[in-house]
């Protein structure tokens, strides 16, 4: 897929879910279990033990499905070769990283910085990324803050992500959100270890209702002139 498709992908689900899983069992459990609630955009992050193996494993599994399986907290030029090795499709990081941004770019990968300052997120369009992650947007005023950054940047694609749960994600769509980023409270480790996974598939499908409705009452208002 092009870096264009999968930014389209991205807009369209609206959610990113960013699973932290030790084993490539519980992975692929917890990639089920959003999946099977509407979620086809599923984060591993480079934080847990093996998470190359778990992305290559998953992204072989998942090629011809319509799941896109991207890697989280990547820090580092070696690290983004890794996981564009492993088949990611997209990489995501905490921070700016110009040389990330540069690797993915050779590859034709999508990279989807984090930046959380006016500053930091000039910097980081300035440097090519086209969609932005938002992080750690709830530490600072969630979708207030959002909204208030998108003041000057109306045209920014962003990913808020820390903070975001399905009690507020309608609040960061009102707000602006291109897609939402979101793992503790839709993955729950706990269910995800003891195999109740209904709940995990019960959480995404909230979270996707929540997230449509929200999207329909913002298109019907009308533009301002």
């Amino acid at each position: 897929m092009t870096i264009d498709e999968v930014t389209r992908r991205i807009g369209e689900a609206g959610i990113v879910a960013v699973i932290r899983a030790q084993t490539i069992e519980i992975a692929n459990r917890a990639v089920q279990a959003v999946c099977a609630g509407g979620i086809a955009i599923v984060e591993i992050t480079m934080t847990v033990p093996g998470a190359v193996s778990i992305i290559a494993e998953l992204a072989q599994q998942h090629k011809n499905d319509g799941i896109l399986i991207g890697a989280g907290t990547v820090t580092s030029p070696p690290e983004a070769e890794l996981c564009v090795g492993a088949g990611a499709k997209f990489l995501v990081s905490p921070g700016t990283s110009p040389q990330v941004l540069a690797t993915a770019h050779k590859a034709g990968i999508l990279a989807i910085p984090g930046a959380l300052t006016p500053t930091e997120l000039m910097t980081a369009q300035e440097h090519g990324a086209r969609v932005i992650k938002i992080f750690p947007c709830g530490n600072v005023g969630g979708p207030k803050y959002l909204r208030a950054l998108r003041a000057p940047f109306p045209d920014a694609r962003l990913i808020p992500t820390g903070g975001v749960t399905t009690a507020n994600a309608a609040e960061f769509i009102a707000a602006g959100a291109f897609a939402l980023g979101i793992g503790a409270d839709l993955v729950d480790t706990v269910a995800l270890r003891e195999g109740r996974t209904n709940k995990i598939t019960a959480a995404a499908h909230d979270l996707v209702r929540v997230v449509t409705a929200a999207r329909s009452a913002e298109a019907t208002i009308p533009a301002k002139t």
